[in-house]
């Protein structure tokens, strides 16, 4: 098989459960992040596990300019599945906030143009698939953590748009929407205590729930029951209810 996906933010968390996943299933896989420290053994391991390719891109997807060195870095590798995985919250009043700008960059900007310039091959080739990182996150707004509820409510809907354009091509676009994951994002993101009410789901359970979908050409993902029953009803309230309810939550 010579399949293969590039993931970025390969180096922990729902990230790096990709890349076993793709890599369990045959797939050959390109990993990008910051950490090459990280990166390389992860590359190496699955190498020996799966027997598959790897490639490590090393990258910042903060730095305007990234994902374009990125493509070309990875022009002559047939790129079948783009997994954008890569984003970061932070807790915070949004004017006291000193991350917004590399935020939007990550969690958007280069989101869009990683998926600008792979598709292409894509549909020249009439085959592929793109797999978003969202978050239950998208379907209302956050106070003290707005940019990154709003970024998120972006990859979900403009997930959903390209899905719909690209019917019929031979592309498949897959949103990704986990709820709380045991991952590094909420220590990172200045979250001490993250909700004990809602399941904490595990990063290799969310991996393998978007390849599940993304394989079946499923548009939305929401990983567990409770989660797809949390969305629809703050889908069904009016904004500035949910925007106050997700205000207390994030200031416990």
């Amino acid at each position: 098989m010579n399949k293969w996906t590039l993931i970025t933010g390969a180096s922990s968390g729902i990230g790096r459960e990709f890349a076993r996943v793709f890599a369990g299933h045959g797939w050959n896989v390109a990993l990008t992040g910051r950490d090459s420290g990280r990166l390389e053994p992860l590359a190496d391991s699955l190498q020996s596990e799966y027997r598959v390719s790897t490639r490590v891109v090393q990258a910042d997807l903060s730095v305007p300019g990234a994902a374009a060195e990125m493509f070309d870095r990875l022009r002559a590798t047939p790129i079948t599945a783009l997994v954008n995985n890569a984003g970061f919250g932070q807790r915070g009043r949004f004017d006291m906030l000193t991350t917004h700008s590399a935020m939007i960059q990550v969690n958007v900007t280069a989101l869009v143009e990683l998926t600008h310039l792979f598709l292409k091959p894509m549909l020249g080739r009439r085959a592929g698939h793109i797999l978003n990182v969202a978050s239950v996150a998208a379907f209302q707004p956050g106070p003290l953590m707005a940019i990154y509820y709003a970024t998120k409510s972006f990859v979900f809907s403009f997930s959903c748009a390209l899905a719909e354009e690209l019917r019929g091509t031979g592309v498949t676009v897959t949103v990704l929407c986990p709820g709380h994951t045991k991952t590094e994002f909420h220590a990172r993101a200045g979250i001490q205590h993250p909700a004990k009410w809602v399941p904490a789901l595990s990063a290799r359970r969310v991996a393998e729930a978007g390849y599940s979908a993304m394989c079946r050409g499923k548009t939305v993902v929401i990983p567990h029951p409770v989660y797809k029953v949390l969305t629809w009803i703050s889908r069904a309230l009016p904004a500035t209810f949910t925007a106050q309810a997700a205000r207390r939550h994030i200031e416990r």
